[in-house]
């Protein structure tokens, strides 16, 4: 296709020829520990039906002194990672692995601690590191090219080494993290010396057809890697010949959401770092920055930033994306909304997910090339539009089923359409709209402005009846604590309080120069209020039963770049594990949840972020009335986008 000549052409990486430009990076899934297996290979499997010319597998350890998901460190990974070659082998995706040893951000094998460069501990350890010494370095990088070999051995055809994104290569490189006063540190030559006798290992045990290149990235903070020194050791390994191509990102863990960052940032936001990074390099480029479309992808390549495009979000949410869009169906792809909450989120608390896309980490079971006609088609009745409404209709219209959708409103998309609103937030609404396209293609029956009570429901005549109705704010004169059920919250009649929904609607234009946002959820919602008021001019102090700032959402970085613009921007201050007593005309009083002593905070505005109420009216009545009804989303209990999507989609499914 014209349109994408760049990004369709084919690209030699060593002696491996890669059939276009795109590049699905390594990215953590957690869905193996140790070894391969069958949901890694179906994962994988999914996406390389979807036409990418090349997937890196995620962090493969090389050594027990550092693990984290995959290992290559003995030869039992051998036959485990043959499976998933000879199952994407007939896709024609090319396999290579990242080479992994976290130095001090991930623990030994038996769980003690890790080897690492120096006895500094990292910015998340939880004790000083073991520093290797001299033999225990050489132990290592034979253990690169010993795992190296394994790869070319269960028949990868290349492997990357990630020598940034501060794990233990970027530890080495740095002047701060490294204080090493051996032939491995000090000046920067020493400081790249481990990672070349990894890199001539590696080429010792591997064939010259076998591709081999390294993954970099400098801090973002300067003082600790800055993008000169990877730039000089980029051009030195090249020299050498070391490498047949480079994988370039930016960020390591001292603000690790730069490396993946979410909504709040601009398509190919790294750039700037990885032009510098790259100046000189001549060996074929891999970038990353949130690329979704094929239409960015191909500009970058245009614009010679780099020979091939990372896509991992982008494909996450929809393994077809390169088919789809290639074909000229651009709008049939399902949207990565940048939300960090399944896939990097979902990682550090079990196993990745996607908030957009239910099936990901169950393609084996629920994989959507997998949706089969039911035999005997039933009339389904969804009440609610919202997304958790919409995904049910769109998977019962999928398996055949004849589909009507009752909506209250005037819009689809429910809560979202009020998300959207808050700052940082826009690309939230792209999943309602998604779906909405979605349900009218399929030929869902959508009756829009239609309040539907049980009878008008079972006036229908359903066989099945799903109830997508969604929530509501709690007032705030009902409004209640967790952290303090028992107590009555006192509010003046003067006071200026708001929900999180009015705010998102603007339903006024000032807000004063003080506000209090009290957060009892600790999600997203309650970083957005707390941005639309800085933004609106005020000092914001935020308040929260919670330990941290947002803890529902800290694992996906995004608290981190949000404090970052905060502080910035405006007077911003944070009480954790505190309650509101009671909210006066231009102040609140707040008390430690552990002590009674109550503080004044001033607050023209307060804003309460509370759990809404479900409203769930019409499934109580339609017990018992249906022959089939399922209750989903926020009308079951009030939580998130992810919980409602997958929620709907496995109720369609669950259809007899």
């Amino acid at each position: 296709m014209t349109a994408y000549r760049n990004l369709f052409s084919p690209l030699l990486i060593g002696g491996v020829e890669i059939s276009n430009r795109i590049v699905r990076t390594a990215h953590a899934t957690r869905l193996a520990q140790g070894y391969v297996n069958d949901d890694l290979i179906a994962y994988h499997l999914e996406r390389a039906k979807g036409g990418v010319g090349l997937s890196i597998l995620e962090s493969t350890s090389v050594h027990p002194s550092s693990t984290f998901s995959l290992t290559a460190a003995d030869d039992g990974a051998i036959a485990p990672m043959r499976r998933l070659v000879d199952a994407i082998a007939p896709t024609g995706m090319k396999l290579f692995t990242q080479l992994w040893h976290g130095g001090y951000t991930d623990p030994a094998a038996d769980g003690g601690l890790p080897w690492a460069v120096s006895a500094l501990p990292g910015r998340y350890s939880v004790a000083p590191p073991v520093p290797m010494t001299t033999g225990q370095i050489g132990e290592l990088v034979e253990a690169y090219g010993k795992a190296a070999a394994r790869m070319q051995a269960a028949g990868l055809n290349g492997v990357e080494v990630l020598a940034g994104a501060g794990y233990l290569f970027s530890q080495f490189f740095s002047p701060v993290l490294n204080q090493r006063t051996d032939v491995y540190g000090g000046r920067l030559e020493n400081r790249m010396r481990a990672l070349l006798e990894t890199l001539r290992a590696i080429r010792s045990a591997t064939s010259a057809e076998f591709a081999v290149g390294i993954r970099v990235s400098a801090s973002t903070d300067p003082r600790i890697l800055s993008t000169e020194d990877v730039n000089a050791i980029l051009l030195r390994v090249q020299d050498e010949g070391l490498v047949d191509f480079v994988d370039i990102t930016h960020g390591d863990y001292y603000f690790h959401v730069e490396r993946y960052a979410g909504m709040d940032r601009p398509v190919g936001y790294q750039l700037p770092a990885s032009d510098r990074i790259s100046h000189g390099v001549t060996v074929p480029r891999i970038i990353v920055g949130r690329y979704a479309t094929l239409d960015d992808a191909e500009q970058a390549i245009r614009e010679s930033h780099a020979e091939m495009i990372g896509m991992v979000r982008g494909m996450i949410a929809d393994p077809m994306l390169i088919e789809k869009a290639r074909a000229g169906r651009g709008t049939d792809v399902r949207p990565c909304i940048s939300c960090n909450q399944g896939c990097i989120g979902g990682v550090f608390t079990g196993r990745m997910r996607c908030a957009v896309n239910p099936v990901v980490g169950d393609e084996r079971h629920l994989a959507e090339s997998r949706l089969v006609a039911a035999a005997a088609p039933r009339k389904v009745v969804v009440v609610g539009g919202g997304v958790a409404g919409m995904e049910a209709a769109r998977v019962a219209r999928l398996l055949g089923h004849h589909v009507t959708l009752l909506e209250a409103g005037a819009t689809l998309g429910g809560l979202l359409n009020y998300a959207k609103q808050l700052p940082k937030l826009h690309l939230i609404g792209d999943i309602a709209l998604w779906l909405e396209n979605e349900i009218y293609r399929l030929g869902v029956e959508v009756r829009m402005a239609t309040y539907a009570e049980a009878e008008d429901v079972s006036a229908e005549q359903p066989d099945v009846v799903i109830v997508a109705t969604g929530s509501m704010p709690t007032d705030a004169t009902a409004f209640r604590q967790t952290a303090d059920p028992a107590a009555s919250l006192a509010i003046a009649p003067d006071a200026n309080v708001l929900t999180s929904c009015e705010l998102c609607m603007k339903t006024q234009g000032q807000y004063g120069t003080t506000a209090l946002v009290f957060d009892d959820i600790g999600h997203y919602e309650a970083i957005g209020c707390c941005e639309a008021l800085i933004e609106s001019g005020a000092a914001v102090t935020y308040v929260t039963r919670h330990s941290m700032f947002a803890p529902a959402v800290e694992g996906t970085g995004r608290t981190q770049a949000a404090l970052q613009r905060f502080y910035k921007a405006g007077d911003f201050r944070i009480l954790t594990q505190f309650a509101l007593v009671s909210i006066d005309q231009g102040s609140a009083r707040v008390r430690p949840l552990y002590g009674e002593h109550a503080t004044v905070v001033s607050a023209d505005t307060v804003v309460l972020v509370g759990y809404r109420q479900s409203l769930n009216d019409v499934w109580s009545t339609l017990q018992g009335r249906v022959p089939q009804l399922h209750i989903v989303g926020d009308a079951l209990s009030t939580r998130d986008v992810q919980a409602a999507i997958r929620e709907g989609h496995l109720a369609a499914r669950a259809i007899t």
